[in-house]
C-alpha cells in the first residue's frame, strides 16, 4: 500500500509541478473540449499512460490522445501527416527525422537492451553469443526502429550476428513473440523485461551496457494544441517526471 501511495504521489506531483497555471485558467473560464495527441515510443506505454490519465483529470475538457508504436513508425506517419502534437522517440536518430517539425527536442531518459525468454530459461541462455546457436528462436526488432539499430550495434560490437525468425515493428511485438511461446528469445528494453514481471526471465550481457539509447521528446510545430503540448512535455520533463521513469527502470538523461 505504501508503494501504492508513494507512485500516486508522485504522479499527482508531475501534474501540480507542471499544470498549475492551465487549472487556474480553466477554473476562471471554463473547461473547453480540446484533444492533445501525443505520439509515443512503444516502450513508453505504461509510463506515458500514468501520465496522460493525471494530466487528463488536472486539465479539465483535455482529452490525451497516445499512440504507442516504434518510432520510426511513428516519425514516418508524422512527416506524412498524421494528427500529433508531442512526439516521443526511443532514440535521437527518429526525432531527427522530422527536422525542424520537432520544436526543441529534450531527452528525459535512457533505456539498454536485455534478453527475455520464457520463464525459468528453458533454452539455457546466458549471453548474447547464445543467440546464435542452434535450435534458438530469436526475435529482433527491424533495424529501422530504436531497439533494432540497438540491436545492430550489439551485434557490430560483439562480432555475433543473429538469425533472427523475425524481425518486428517495435519492442512490444517483441515481447509479445516471446511470452506467447512463437519465439525462444527476444531482444527488448530493460523496461520492457520490467514490465512483464514473471512471464519472462531476463538475461544480460556486458556489451549491453555500453549501447544506450537515449529518449527525446518534443512538441510538433504548427501542433493544432501548441500550449496544451508544451504543459504535456514539462510534465514528462519535470523532476517528479522523470521520477517515474526511473521507478519504471528507465535510465538517467
Amino acid at each position: 500500500m505504501r508503494k501504492i501511495l508513494a507512485a500516486a504521489s508522485v504522479v499527482v506531483s508531475v501534474v501540480v509541478a507542471s499544470g498549475c497555471s492551465s487549472s487556474d485558467d480553466a477554473a476562471s473560464s471554463g473547461p473547453s473540449p480540446t484533444t492533445l495527441n501525443v505520439s509515443a515510443a512503444a516502450s513508453l506505454k505504461k509510463t506515458f499512460t500514468a501520465i496522460a490519465d493525471e494530466f487528463e483529470k488536472q486539465h479539465p475538457g483535455t482529452t490525451v490522445s497516445l499512440s504507442f508504436d516504434g518510432s520510426s513508425t511513428l516519425a514516418n506517419q508524422i512527416k506524412q501527416g498524421a494528427p500529433a502534437d508531442v512526439f516521443a522517440s526511443a532514440d535521437q536518430k527518429n526525432m531527427e527525422k522530422l527536422g525542424e517539425e520537432a520544436v526543441d527536442p529534450k531527452t528525459f531518459a535512457t533505456n539498454t537492451l536485455v534478453i527475455v525468454t520464457a520463464p525459468g530459461n528453458p533454452k539455457g541462455i546466458t549471453s548474447f553469443a547464445d543467440l546464435d546457436k542452434p535450435g534458438v528462436t530469436t526475435v529482433v526488432c527491424q533495424a529501422a526502429q530504436p531497439c533494432g539499430s540497438a540491436t545492430a550495434t550489439v551485434e557490430r560490437d560483439t562480432g555475433v550476428t543473429i538469425d533472427a525468425a523475425s524481425e518486428e515493428q517495435s519492442v512490444s511485438a517483441v515481447l509479445t513473440k516471446v511470452t506467447s511461446g512463437q519465439a525462444d528469445a527476444g531482444l527488448v528494453y530493460v523496461t520492457d523485461a520490467k514490465g512483464a514481471g514473471d512471464k519472462v526471465a531476463t538475461v544480460t550481457d556486458p556489451a549491453f551496457a555500453s549501447v544506450v539509447n537515449s529518449y527525446p521528446i518534443a512538441t510538433v510545430r504548427d501542433a493544432a494544441n501548441e500550449g496544451v503540448a508544451e504543459e504535456f512535455v514539462d510534465a514528462v520533463l519535470s523532476p517528479a517526471g522523470r521520477q517515474i521513469f526511473r521507478q519504471a527502470g528507465f535510465g538517467k538523461p
